[in-house]
This record gives C-alpha cells, sequence and structure tokens, in this order.
C-alpha cells in the first residue's frame, strides 16, 4: 500500500495533496494554487478556537462551503445563524452577507470554500473506453 499523501504532488492531468500541509496554523490554505485549480476557486480555512472571521459578500462569486473538521456557526446578513459540524454544508449567494465562528473553546475548526459563477456544467462524467462499470472492481454499493 502506498504512503498518505501530505505534501502537493502532481500528475499527469491531476494533483494531490493533504489540507494541512497547505498552510501554516492558522488562516488561508491555498488549495486552487497549490493544486493548480483554474476552473473554480477553493480555498480552506482554519480557525482557532473561539475565532470569529469578518462579514463579507461578494460582486459575483457564489461559495459552497463544506466543515472538514471542527464545529462552527455561519452568521447570514439577515441575523439567522446556523450551527455546521464535520460534514456540514451550506451554499451562499454571491450578495449574502456572512461571517463564521469557530464554537469550540480548545479545538481548531477547518473549512474548504468552493466558489464559482456562471453555472453548473452538468453531468459529463464518462468512462474510458473498455471500462464497463463506474464502481470498478468492488461493483455497485449496497443501498441502505
Amino acid at each position: 500500500m502506498a504512503d498518505e499523501v501530505r505534501d502537493p504532488v502532481h500528475g499527469d492531468g491531476y494533483a494531490v495533496a493533504n489540507i494541512d500541509a497547505l498552510g501554516d496554523r492558522y488562516g488561508f490554505r491555498k488549495i486552487r494554487r497549490r493544486l493548480e485549480v483554474t476552473a473554480f476557486g477553493i480555498n480552506a480555512i482554519a480557525l482557532p478556537p473561539g475565532f470569529e472571521t469578518g462579514r463579507h459578500f461578494h460582486e459575483e462569486q457564489e461559495e459552497t462551503y463544506f466543515v472538514h473538521r471542527g464545529t462552527v456557526e455561519i452568521e447570514f446578513g439577515d441575523g439567522s445563524r446556523h450551527v455546521l459540524g464535520p460534514g456540514g454544508v451550506a451554499r451562499v449567494d454571491a450578495p449574502t452577507v456572512r461571517k463564521i465562528r469557530n464554537l469550540s473553546n480548545d479545538e481548531d475548526a477547518v473549512y474548504v470554500i468552493a466558489g464559482g459563477k456562471d453555472g453548473y456544467v452538468g453531468r459529463d462524467g464518462r468512462m474510458p473506453e473498455g471500462e464497463t462499470s463506474r464502481f470498478g472492481s468492488s461493483g455497485a454499493p449496497e443501498k441502505g
């Protein structure tokens, strides 16, 4: 079995890394730059315990937030607040004011933000020639 990837590795048509290796302890983890993503914006942010970001909005870019580690509260311009734990997601329109707060007093929070504009390109995934299953040799997972 291969070793788990930490630092960015670039191959022919791909790049892989671990979020924790993409930046210093707190602040931005530059996923887009370090993995050479060109189709949309994507970064991670690590917040120390109890830290709150400033309020912001965008002119054009819709964003989706994904909580990777920790528990955060996202507050919107209308005053509503929502708690998101690991696996939590939020979609935010460009002009909607938002801020994030790490709810923990002793653990870091890490969340990923993907942003873009001008729409979804549709389901354009295809199997390489000769492949017959999108599930590989494992077969389709059982529905539960």
